[in-house]
This record gives structure tokens, sequence and C-alpha cells, in this order.
């Protein structure tokens, strides 16, 4: 069950390899990721002495967290991944300059995971042809609807 996705980094990014990745929480952001309260666009993956962390990723507190706890929505979160995983990570990020994004959040046997690309940014015009396949396909879709509907 997917909780949130970034859409922006298909757009902006050549994506060669995925990962799940488990999601370190506290209480009160886990009961917030329940009621939807996540914002994933802004979010990357950085490496910090052979750990992950996820940065940017806006986890909006509710108002029934408990008082006891002063919630910040954009803490870095750990990563956590099996350390050979990690160490062939940091190597591809740090060769061939590729980057490591955060795809989606979500639910895998009650626990939070993060699906984590291995990506190369896209140039403009790559993302210009994306955009012309993208409405290519919608077209294309319309066309065959139309084309079945007018049969009937």
């Amino acid at each position: 069950m997917s909780i949130a996705e970034n859409r922006r980094a298909r757009y902006d990014y050549h994506i060669e390899e995925q990962f799940e990745a488990g999601v370190v929480l506290s209480g009160w952001e886990i009961k917030a990721i329940r009621a939807g309260q996540v914002q994933l666009t802004d979010g990357y993956v950085m490496i910090k002495d052979g750990e992950l962390f996820l940065i940017g990723c806006r986890i909006n507190a509710l108002r029934s967290a408990s008082t006891h706890v002063t919630p910040e929505a954009d803490r870095t979160k750990k990563l956590l991944m099996h350390k050979a995983e990690i160490k062939r990570l940091v190597g591809k990020v740090e060769q061939r300059g590729f980057t490591l994004v955060p795809l989606n959040l979500h639910f895998k046997g009650g626990r939070v995971k993060a699906d984590i690309a291995l990506a190369k940014g896209k140039a403009q015009h790559d993302k210009r042809e994306t955009e012309k396949k993208r409405d290519w396909e919608r077209e294309k879709g319309q066309l065959m609807r139309h084309k079945v509907s007018n049969k009937s």
C-alpha cells in the first residue's frame, strides 16, 4: 500500500536501479503517515559515515500528537539497509555521478519502507522527450477509446 510517491523523481532523473530500505521513525511520525500527512517531493538520500539518511521528507505533525513530544516536520530520517548494499551504493554514487532519490513510501508488513533509486539527472531535452511520450500515450488512449465507442 503506497503512502506517498515522488512523481517528480521519474521526471527529473533516469532511474537505473531501485532498492527498498526501512525507515527509522518515531511514534508521532507513524500516526501522521497513517493520516496521510507526508510529502516526499523535495526529498533526497545522503550517505554519511556509511549510513543512509533521508533528507527533505516532510511529515506534518497531527494536532492530537502527544503533548510531551515536540515534533519536527523536516527531521532527517535514517534508512536501514544491509551494509553490503550500502557499500555498493556508495561506490556507484562516488564513481559514476549517480544520485540517490526516494521514489515512494509504503507499508510492508506493518512497517514503513522507502523505495530509493540510483538515478542520473536528465538534461532539459530528455525532460521534453519524456513529456512528449506521456502526451502521446494519453492521446493514443483517447483515440483508441473514441474508436471503440464509435464501433458499438
